[in-house]
């Protein structure tokens, strides 16, 4: 769990590597707002592609095997970026088309997680392994953002992206060496073709599986939290930025995702602690989604109204840190109905999010042009986190669906 936590780390340390340095790269190659732009928005594109694929292959071959194949490919992209910049001169046709390639490589990543924790992990233990793995993201923003910043003022941006790059390839490089057998590192041919396959011998139940309630109610519930997410991470910082115009940066841009740390853990630790005393799985990842969209909503709304800096950063932090419940409601609850096509189910609401994600991203920033309030932007973020949870609270449950067993009450 520790490594597979570190991994995550690290997928968000290569990730924000080119926001980190996009005002950097700005000035070294002479790109404007709009050219830094599409460099920062083609990774999404990237993003969405192979969710589905990923979490598919994973669910036939193992998702550790897609784990390390990406992390080895993503961290190596990472290291040679700075060396080929020096070689293309067409740097925006370069870094936009390496960012798409991380996108790709990096999109694999949650689905192959859903796929692996759901044929390892008992499910009386899921909730708080996948909300400590999860813990990786806001650790590996938090790292890149203290360290990044540090040896991007010392060493120039190439420095950062050879510091994630390479913990990225010592990471894969330790957990083959001792953590896993040859066997566990092998794909046999036959099972590589069929991972690469969506015919019919991939055994993956469609018509049973879309045809069931509970899967929309858990993929629409993804939708909405996956956007909201987004828009939150996208736009906050401008938010505090011209909303309290003297305050600290370090403050608003490391506090919220501080707090997210052990609100996640202990989500994850409540969810299994209430399993095991005997309350039933669904009623359990009902009320942790409660938590992680509405009540977070709720913040998020208290965020528009307030004049003080100190309570828009508790209302910002609870908001953020709330949503970390999300992990031990709807996340687990893919593994819940169909362990045995989790990671495909789980890239199927991934990439929805990610779509949807860059269409609120893109409204809020209407909305806020239009309107000339950051209201409506909040607004935004409760009305979509209410259809999400509504979804979910009607239609949720926790009993298999991809197998035609008997019917067993969670």
């Amino acid at each position: 769990m520790v490594m597979l936590l570190l991994g995550t780390c690290l997928l968000y340390c290569a990730r924000v590597t080119v926001p980190i340095c996009a005002v950097a790269l700005s000035a070294h190659f002479g790109w404007d707002k709009k050219q830094s732009g599409v460099v920062l928005s083609s990774f999404f594109w990237g993003y969405c592609l192979t969710q589905i694929i990923g979490g598919h292959i994973s669910d036939q071959i193992g998702g550790e095997k897609v784990l390390l194949l990406s992390a080895s490919a993503w961290g190596f992209l990472t290291v040679i970026t700075p060396l080929l910049t020096h070689i293309s001169s067409a740097h925006l046709v370069f870094m936009t088309c390496s960012r798409f390639l991380m996108g790709l490589l990096q999109g694999v990543y949650f689905p192959s997680l859903a796929s692996l924790l759901s044929q390892r992990v008992r499910e009386s233990e899921r909730a708080f392994t996948y909300s400590t793995v999860g813990t990786g993201s806001q650790f590996g923003t938090l790292v890149i953002g203290g360290a990044g910043s540090l040896l991007l003022d010392w060493y120039g941006w190439e420095s950062v992206f050879y510091f994630s790059g390479l913990l990225t390839l010592l990471w894969v490089y330790c957990t083959c060496k001792y953590l896993l057998t040859e066997k566990e590192l092998t794909i046999p041919m036959e099972y590589l073709t069929r991972g690469l396959s969506m015919s019919k011998q991939s055994k993956v139940p469609w018509k049973q599986l879309f045809t069931k309630a509970p899967i929309w109610a858990v993929i629409i519930a993804q939708l909405s939290t996956s956007s909201t997410f987004f828009t939150l991470l996208s736009w906050l910082p401008t938010f505090f930025k011209e909303t309290f115009p003297e305050s600290k940066g370090w403050v608003f841009n490391v506090v919220p995702w501080l707090v997210a740390i052990p609100t996640s853990l202990f989500s994850g630790f409540l969810s299994d602690h209430l399993i095991n005393q005997g309350y039933k799985t669904i009623t359990v990842r009902k009320f942790m989604q409660v938590i992680g969209s509405g009540v977070s909503s709720v913040f998020a709304l208290c965020l528009g109204q307030t004049s003080s800096f100190c309570k828009a950063i508790v209302f910002a932090s609870a908001s953020v840190g709330l949503q970390t419940f999300n992990h031990s409601g709807i996340s687990v609850n893919v593994q819940d109905l169909a362990p045995s096509c989790a990671g495909l189910l789980f890239g199927v609401g991934n990439t929805g999010g990610a779509l949807l994600g860059v269409i609120c991203v893109y409204l809020a920033g209407y909305l806020i042009e239009t309107t000339g309030s950051w209201t409506s932007v909040f607004n935004l973020v409760a009305a979509v986190n209410s259809i999400g949870l509504c979804a979910f609270l009607v239609f949720g449950e926790a009993q298999r669906v991809d197998t035609d067993s008997a019917y067993i009450d969670l």
